[in-house]
């Protein structure tokens, strides 16, 4: 007789974003596609919460799109925002569930690369001290650096997003020289008693990976999801990205 496998799978949050269903509505300025209808679809599909970056110049995310999304979906809210005084007032008041705090700047077309806390580290405290006072996780988005790591520690922060772009825009031995980092940085943030997260240029292909680093309980994936999701449908674009991470 065959015995049952004893494996059991940790659970992986998989946040969704939803930013660049946005991106499609506004190169029209029109009504359509509605991020809340695709937060709806994704969450269907199995997504555990939604994430939606409120950027200064509003390229994307609209303000009236956090009032929608939280109408419309019932798994928490992951705001990614910058360290601008009007987006931090929009926040606080809004109080999404988690909060992820980014760089921005107005000339990239994406999020290039992690915040740099500390250099930061003056600017970061009082946000986030305020954030927490309102029941707010907050996050930092960083490079898997030991410098980064130890100063989110520091200040305080419920976790630590890991910026996966270099990992996933590389190839061969530099791409396992990048995963390397990042194991070695959840290992550490995990030490210090921070959650880890992990998020930018996931995809289909290289999701697994970041997903096999046991200290990582929650990825957040947009575009190549969003990408999928305009030849199958949302709710099959995140279902499918579900399977990947449930296989690993």
């Amino acid at each position: 007789m065959k015995r049952k496998s004893s494996k059991t799978h940790r659970r992986i949050f998989l946040g969704v974003n939803i930013d660049h269903v946005a991106t499609v509505r506004q190169a029209r300025r029109g009504f359509y596609p509605d991020p809340a209808a695709a937060a709806r679809e994704a969450v269907l599909g199995g997504a555990d919460q939604i994430t939606l970056h409120l950027r200064e110049d509003r390229r994307h995310i609209q303000d009236h799109d956090l009032v929608l999304v939280r109408e419309s979906v019932r798994v928490p809210i992951n705001l990614e925002m910058a360290l601008h005084p009007a987006v931090v007032k929009i926040a606080l008041a809004y109080s999404p569930e988690k909060a992820c705090l980014v760089p921005e700047r107005r000339e990239e077309l994406t999020t290039e690369g992690g915040l740099d806390a500390a250099a930061n580290e003056a600017r970061l405290k009082p946000v986030i001290r305020k954030l927490q006072q309102k029941k707010i996780s907050v996050s930092l988005f960083i490079a898997a650096e030991a410098k980064q790591i130890r100063t989110a520690a520091r200040l305080g922060v419920d976790a630590v997003e890991l910026h996966t772009g270099t990992y996933a825009e590389a190839s061969g031995r530099k791409q396992k020289q990048e995963l390397s980092k990042i194991k070695n940085g959840a290992r550490l943030a995990r030490s210090l008693g921070l959650i880890v997260h992990a998020g930018h240029g996931l995809d289909y292909q290289n999701v697994a990976a970041i997903c096999g680093i046991p200290e990582i309980d929650e990825v957040n994936i947009g575009h190549s999801i969003v990408a999928r999701a305009m030849l199958t449908g949302m709710k099959a674009a995140v279902l499918e990205m579900k399977k990947k991470i449930l296989s690993v």
